[in-house]
Formats: structure tokens, C-alpha cells, sequence
């Protein structure tokens, strides 16, 4: 056999890939070269199928040229990079070259007669060649992606640096007029660490990742106009302790979460890194089960008293529970009586593995079964008798903190300068702290998943912090009861912790949820109402409730779209990708119309008539969002299935525009604003049937599409692949040089050949 034209090559192919976008620009290229592979190595090869593997070579190696040279910009543009990227841009350039020459089949076509001279090494006569080729290929485009991505973590660092060093321009600050310049180049920089985060947050593959910077992300959202009226308020009484202890919390929090990002982005190791996850219950329980469950399988892989050890472990967690003065005696008695019933199931589980053991048995005996299926029955009932507990805390204090009575009587206090009520009502709000702070807790035990439980971490986290905060901007307010910029600072921090509540509530759902199994760990976690652009408008209104008939005449309207949300629900469930977008914005869409359902009777997060307006312009957002991810899944539809999809995006599109437009009119009176109400329900209604609609369609088209990337395929099919790759040339061309275009975006758009051809 010939030698391979690929040679052999040391490249290290044991690269981490850590985005979607490095693994999805991949994907076509996996999918071409294991076409070139896995072909069937028949005697006779027809003259279809010797153009399609040349076809398929060919673009391949096009698609690498022009991966390649962006490659090779970006080493340009990058010096601290140029060694590293040059040679993997090198090795892949040199692998493209050998698949397009093993093959370069043309000699083998039936209408040419070849001599033996001309004979030349291909696929067909070097399968070992191609899988060296496919090897090196595809190690040295992962590392030249994994460095373009090392662009995007620098330019994260370079924005948090320049929001720290103006970060502490600001806090040290003594004029107004000095502080108004700094804040505002303050906020065009933390506007673009925005977008990088979010960018990233979005791009990450591991959901624990993800979890943690959306908390870091939030945090610093909600911090930013923290830190205006805390600072303002400081420079306006600079003798003020209580002021001063205000603003000096917010810089805190800013620069712990700032750090918390850059540790997410360069996998860096904090000390506090072991702190993010204790040991829950929840992790404790499905350990002890699979240990249990383990034994049908392997009577000998650890001993009999481990398995005691590992449950009074977790027995120790429940007191959590036991042990709090909010859980009553009914509560605590039946979680230890569980607790019990557990030791004993599995005491006696332990008495008959033994025995299995003693006679040497090789497999689970017929009693060792049955204290199998008792001892998991116990521990799956205190599981739930533990999440029964938890949740229902949780769904009573929002209940009761609802009104926000300790806030109110804390404003009104502090505008009065009483000092004594003031003190008052912090003791009421710092009990009211503890109590959501301990709920927390106990959440995280039951919440199901990582990304959950570090969501439980951080409401934890953001109660324990600004309780303190609102007190000492009570207590600024009142020393200084006249001071405007106390009371609207008093007012930010309120109006946060009123923030953290409805976040919670939504926490509370989604733990539901994966306790139900309605939903896995994977979807993303809502803030509503969020504070930002839409909150200008939002004041100019007056908020207003419905009363208990317009409740009930609203109530038709509010059940279809609790029952559309579940069918939204059952449907992205159907999806082999629960990664995929369409699956994830369809899910937040079904999250955001179930609130509005809830609005009806007036129930959840969405208390007035502005919650809800607020509510159905995310939604339009989302529903926008999601539009724009279906076209870019149209893409690789032929013509009817295209078609019949574009006809039910457009009907998307107008409901959402509808929608946001309709949201954003300003309306006087009560009976405008039920009106108003009333066309948000109905036009949120129309786009889940929408979406409805086109979710199986899409699921089928995605599987049928997916299933045919796996192999060649017909002639047919090959001869309009060929069609449709005509634009490949123009695409994929290198036209803009500009470096602000490098990246892993970049390089996604010059592997379009490859996507292109795989369309069809």
C-alpha cells in the first residue's frame, strides 16, 4: 500500500471543548468526514457515487482553506497567540490538502480507462491515509477554534478591568459633578461587559457554569443602580455612617461578583470554590439509592457497614429541617419518623446482604430483593415529605411577604425621621431576612439539580445582603427625612429585594418542576419582572388590580393559556436536542404565559395590570428571539417543507410585533386598561398555538434531517446537494478583514460549505 499523503503528526487532539459554538462549528465538519470514512467499500463503484465522495472531498478541503485563513488573521491580529494558532492552522491546511487528494477519485470513473501508470492513492485504495487525514483534520480545527475562543475570555478580562478601574474612580469620588462624568463612562462599560457575559453565559456547555454566571450577571444588574443612589446619597450627606455602610456594601458585592465571572471564564480556583455546592439532601438520597440499587448487580463492591455510615450522613441533613424553629410539630415528627422507617429497611437489607454474602451467593437473593424495593420506597418517601416541607415554607412566606408590610412602614418611617420605628420594623424585616435566608437553605436540599441549587445559593446570598442594605438606608432616610436622594435610595433597595421575591417564586416553580418531572435541569431560569429599558415606561403608568369579576370573566382566557403552556411543555419535552433553541425559547415562552395565567386569578408573580404589561413585552422579546432562530433553521429545508414553515413564522412574527406594541400603548381609565388585558391575554394565546404548531413539525423535520447527515444518501439526493451548494464560493469568501470580526463567530462562517452542502 502507498504511502499516506497525510503522514504522520504528534498534534494533541485531547482538547477540552467547553462552548456550543465550538462544538456546533464542528459538527458538519465531523459529519462530511465521516461520510468520507464510513462509505460503503463496494467492488464496483457507480459514477454517482465516486462524484459524490469527490464532491464531498473537495468541499471539505475549500471550507478548511477558508477556516484557515481567518485562522491565520486572527494569529496576525493576536502575537500572544501567533506560535500556537500558525501551527494548527498549518497542520489543518495539511490535512485538507491529503482529503482532497485521497479524494480525488476522477481517475476511477467508469467513463475513463486509466493505465496502470496513472493508478494514484485514494480513499478506496488508503482507508488508513483518510483516518489519519480525519484525525489530524480535526484535532487541529479544535485547537484553532479553542484559541480563537481564548480571544473571547481575553476580552472579558480586558472589560472587567476597565470597570474595576473605574469602579474605583467612582468610590472615591467627592463632587457631584465629578461622580456624574465617571458614572456615565461607567455604564457604556458595564453595558458592554454585559454583552460579553451574556454572550458567553449563553455559549456555556456545563449548566453549573451557566448557573453561576447568570447569579454573578444578576447580581451586577441589580447592583448598578444600587450603586448610583447609595454613592449620590453618600456625596449628598458625607457624614452619614449609615450612608456610608450603604454605599460600601454595593462596591463589595460589585467586585465579589466581578471576580466570581473571571473565575467562571478562566476555570480559575477561588477559595471559596468549595463553598458553591454543600452537601444536599437531594445529591445524599440519590448516592444512597444507587448504592442500594448497585447491589442486584455486584454483592461484593463495598462492605455491608458503609452503607449504615452513608445513611446517618444523610440523616444528619434533615436536620436542617428538624432542628429549625419554623418547622411544626407535625412537620418534624413525620421527617423523623421517616427517618427511622429508613434505618430500618435498610438494617434489615444489611441482615440479608450478609446472609447473600455467608453463602457466597452471586446475585441479589429473593429477600434481598424485596428490602431493596422497601428500602428505596422509605428513602423516596422522605424525599418527598422533605420537599412537601420545604416548598410549602417557601409558598407561605411569599404568601405573607407578599404585602411587603416591613418595607412600607420602614419608608413611611423613615420620611417621618422616627428613628424608634424605624428600629422597629428593621428588627420585623431582619426576622423576615432570617426566615427567607434559612427557606433558602432548604430548597437547595430539595432542589434536584446543581444549576437549582446554586440559584438557591445565590437568592440566599442576595436575602442575607440587602436586608442589612434596606435598614441602612432607612436609617439614612430617617436622619435625613427631606433628602430626595435617601428615600429614592431606599426605594432601589426595596424595590430589589421585592425583585428577589418574585425570582424566588419562580425558583419555586421551576424546583416543582424536576421534583415532577415535568422538566429536566436544563431549561433557563427566568428573572421576571426584570428591571432595565422597560422600566422608564413602566412608571409614567399607574398599576392597577383586577377586581374580583374581572378576574372571573378573565378566567376562560387564563385556563387555555395554562393549558397551551402544558401542551407547550409535553411538546419541546419530545425533543432528542433539549439543547437546542427553538427548545429553549419555546420553554420560556410556556414559563412567562403560565405567569399570565396565574395573573388571572390572581395568583403568582404578576400583582397589577403593570406586572402583567411588563410581562408581555418579554414575552414579544422572547417570541421575537425565538422567530429568529426558527429562520435560521428554515435554512436547510427544501422548498414545501420551507414554505409551510416561513408561512407560520410570519404569523409569529406579526403576533409578537402585535403584541410589544400592544403592551407599550399607554391607555387611561379602568375600562381601557381591562382592555387592554384582555387583547395581551388573547395575542400571548395566539402565538403559544402558533408555536404549537410548529414545534412537531419542526421536531420531525429535525430528526429526518439529522438522520440523513448520517450517511450519502440517494444520487438524488447528492444531485441537489450539488444544486444547493452552488453559493458555497461566495459565502464562505474572506471579504471583511476587520479584527473585530475574528473569533469563533468568524470561523463559523468560513466552515459554511461545509454547512451548506451537509443542508440538504
Amino acid at each position: 500500500m502507498a504511502s499516506s499523503p497525510c503522514g504522520n503528526s504528534n498534534f494533541d487532539s485531547g482538547l477540552e471543548i467547553k462552548t456550543r459554538s465550538v462544538e456546533q462549528t464542528l459538527i458538519p465538519l465531523v459529519s462530511q468526514i465521516t461520510t468520507l470514512i464510513n462509505h460503503k467499500d463496494k467492488p464496483k463503484k457507480s459514477e454517482r457515487t465516486l462524484a459524490a465522495i469527490h464532491r464531498v472531498g473537495q468541499a471539505v478541503s475549500v471550507a478548511v482553506g477558508r477556516f484557515v485563513t481567518v485562522g491565520e488573521a486572527i494569529a496576525t491580529e493576536n502575537q500572544e497567540l501567533k506560535d500556537e494558532m500558525g501551527q494548527a492552522c498549518f497542520e489543518a491546511r495539511r490535512a485538507g490538502d491529503a482529503i482532497a487528494q485521497l479524494t480525488d477519485v476522477s481517475s476511477a470513473l467508469p467513463s475513463q480507462s486509466p493505465s496502470p501508470s496513472d493508478a494514484r492513492v485514494t480513499v478506496f485504495s488508503d482507508r488508513t491515509g483518510m483516518v489519519k487525514a480525519a484525525r489530524l483534520l480535526l484535532s487541529s480545527v479544535t485547537k484553532v477554534l479553542v484559541l480563537a475562543d481564548r480571544i473571547v475570555i481575553k476580552q472579558i478580562i480586558t472589560s472587567r478591568n476597565k470597570v474595576l478601574v473605574t469602579l474605583d474612580h467612582l468610590e472615591r469620588v467627592s463632587t457631584f459633578q465629578e461622580f456624574v462624568q465617571i458614572f456615565s463612562q461607567f455604564g457604556n462599560e458595564m453595558v458592554e461587559f454585559a454583552h460579553l457575559t451574556g454572550d458567553r453565559q449563553n455559549d456555556l456547555k456545563d449548566e453549573k457554569k451557566k448557573a453561576r454566571m447568570a447569579a454573578a450577571r444578576a447580581v451586577l444588574e441589580k447592583c448598578t443602580m444600587m450603586l448610583l443612589t447609595a454613592s449620590k446619597t453618600c456625596l449628598r450627606h458625607p457624614d452619614c455612617e449609615s450612608a456610608r455602610i450603604n454605599k460600601d456594601a454595593v462596591f463589595h458585592r460589585m467586585r465579589c461578583a466581578l471576580e466570581q465571572v473571571i473565575e467562571i471564564v478562566t476555570e480559575a480556583r477561588s477559595c471559596g470554590e468549595n463553598k458553591i455546592l454543600p452537601a444536599s439532601i437531594y445529591n445524599g438520597i440519590k448516592d444512597f439509592k444507587s448504592s442500594v440499587e448497585c447491589l442486584r448487580e455486584n454483592l461484593y463492591s463495598f462492605p455491608p457497614q458503609s452503607m449504615g455510615s452513608q445513611l446517618e450522613a444523610l440523616v444528619e441533613r434533615t436536620e436542617d429541617f428538624t432542628d429549625s424553629a419554623y418547622t411544626s410539630h407535625e412537620q418534624r415528627q413525620a421527617i423523623l419518623g421517616l427517618c427511622q422507617l429508613t434505618r430500618q429497611d435498610t438494617q434489615q437489607l444489611v441482615h440479608v446482604w450478609v446472609e447473600a454474602q455467608s453463602v457466597h451467593a452471586k446475585k441479589a437473593t429473593e429477600d434481598m430483593e424485596v428490602s431493596i424495593l422497601k428500602t428505596c420506597q422509605s428513602v423516596n418517601d422522605l424525599r418527598r415529605e422533605l420537599h412537601k416541607v420545604a416548598v410549602g415554607r417557601a409558598t407561605d412566606l411569599l404568601k405573607v411577604h407578599g404585602e411587603q408590610l416591613p418595607l412600607l412602614a420602614l419608608k413611611a418611617a423613615g420620611a417621618e425621621g422616627n428613628l424608634e420605628t424605624v428600629a422597629e420594623y428593621s428588627r420585623k424585616l431582619t426576622e423576615q431576612k432570617e426566615q427567607l435566608v434559612e427557606t433558602c437553605r432548604l430548597l437547595c436540599h430539595v432542589s434536584g439539580s446543581e444549576p437549582l441549587e446554586i440559584t438557591c445559593i445565590h437568592a440566599e446570598e442576595t436575602f442575607h445582603v440587602i436586608g442589612p442594605q434596606i435598614i441602612s438606608a432607612a436609617q439614612t432616610l430617617a436622619l435625613h427625612p427631606s433628602s430626595k436622594i435617601a428615600k429614592e435610595n431606599l426605594e432601589v433597595f426595596c424595590e430589589a429585594w421585592e425583585s428577589q421575591l418574585c425570582d424566588m417564586a419562580l425558583l419555586l416553580r421551576e424546583i416543582n418542576d424536576v421534583f415532577e418531572g415535568r422538566r429536566g435541569d436544563k431549561r433557563p431560569y427566568l428573572s421576571l419582572p426584570r428591571p432595565g429599558k422597560l422600566s422608564a415606561n413602566l412608571k409614567t403608568a399607574k398599576a392597577v388590580k383586577l377586581d374580583a369579576e374581572e378576574q372571573t370573566s378573565m378566567a376562560k382566557l387564563g385556563l387555555e393559556l395554562r393549558l397551551l403552556s402544558s401542551d407547550v411543555d409535553t411538546e419541546v419535552e419530545k425533543w432528542e436536542e433539549q439543547e437546542h433553541e427553538i427548545v429553549r425559547q419555546s420553554q420560556s415562552l410556556a414559563s412567562m404565559a403560565y405567569n399570565m395565567h396565574l395573573f388571572t386569578r390572581g395568583e403568582g408573580l404578576l400583582k397589577t395590570t403593570l406586572d402583567l404589561f411588563h410581562q408581555a413585552e418579554v414575552l414579544s422579546e422572547e417570541g421575537l428571539q425565538l422567530c429568529s432562530s426558527l429562520r435560521t433553521f428554515s435554512t436547510q429545508l427544501v422548498d414545501e417543507e420551507k414554505s409551510a414553515v416561513m408561512t407560520e413564522i410570519d404569523k409569529l412574527v406579526a403576533l409578537c410585533q402585535q403584541l410589544q406594541m400592544g403592551a407599550k400603548t399607554p391607555v387611561q381609565g379602568k375600562t381601557a386598561t381591562f382592555q387592554k388585558v384582555d387583547s395581551s391575554i388573547q395575542t400571548t394565546r395566539s402565538i403559544l398555538t402558533v408555536v404549537l404548531s410548529l414545534l412537531p413539525v419542526c421536531n420531525k423535520l429535525n430528526r429526518k434531517y439529522k438522520s440523513e447527515r448520517s450517511s450519502l444518501g440517494s444520487p438524488q439526493d447528492w444531485r441537489e446537494r450539488q444544486d444547493a451548494s452552488t453559493p458555497v464560493k461566495e459565502d464562505g469568501a474572506l471579504n471583511n478583514k476587520n479584527s473585530n470580526g475574528f473569533g469563533v463567530k468568524s470561523l463559523e462562517q468560513h466552515m459554511a460549505g461545509l454547512n451548506i452542502l451537509e443542508s440538504k
